[in-house]
């Protein structure tokens, strides 16, 4: 008894051990570990700042294609980006009739390729300073900087900060950024 007891503590210490390992090189992102072996949804999922995004890839039908091979690079909005949208917005984008918005407003936050951080600031000087990026959704946005911090102009003027950058995922990364990306109108 006493040396199966051993061993259930060595599995479990050693199972908490290699999740550390696995999400130790990526930041922690809404209180939760992320992990580079898991894909964007299985990890987004697990942020607490992020049950809105969650909300929205489910109700837009999204959850298979960002759980897909990829790579895909998303700028993650977060509850409290979601929040400045004018009062009921996300409520009416989550209505099944207006599906096609949603998709194309979400799509407009992913970026075909794996781009981390250092890629995505070598662009904005190879451009002079300003990027221009084009997303799976055909929006156009500029990746550009304030500070050392990279922002996104959006195709209506907003401009997002990505507050987290690099979180690795099997299938891409994830940048956390503070304002929703609209389409131009």
């Amino acid at each position: 008894m006493k040396l199966r007891l051993s061993a259930l503590i060595l599995a479990v210490s050693t199972s908490f051990a290699l999740a550390a390992s696995d999400g130790s090189e990526n930041p922690m992102v809404g209180g939760a570990a992320m992990f580079s072996d898991k894909n964007i949804v299985e990890n987004a999922v697990n942020s607490a700042d992020h049950t809105t995004l969650v909300a929205a890839v489910q109700a837009a039908g999204l959850v298979e294609t960002l759980q897909g091979e990829g790579p895909f690079t998303v700028f993650a909005p977060t509850n409290e980006a979601f929040a400045k949208l004018p009062a009921g917005t996300v409520e009416t984008l989550l209505k099944p009739e207006n599906k096609d918005m949603l998709v194309k407003i979400l799509t407009c936050h992913v970026v075909a390729a794996n781009a981390m951080s250092d890629a995505i600031n070598q662009m904005i000087a190879d451009d002079g300073g300003m990027h221009t990026v084009k997303t799976v959704g055909g929006c156009e946005f500029t990746a550009m900087k304030h500070g050392d911090k990279v922002q996104i102009k959006d195709g209506q003027g907003n401009i997002a900060t990505v507050t987290i950058a690099d979180v690795k995922q099997s299938n891409g990364v994830i940048h956390v950024i503070d304002t929703v990306l609209l389409p131009a109108n």
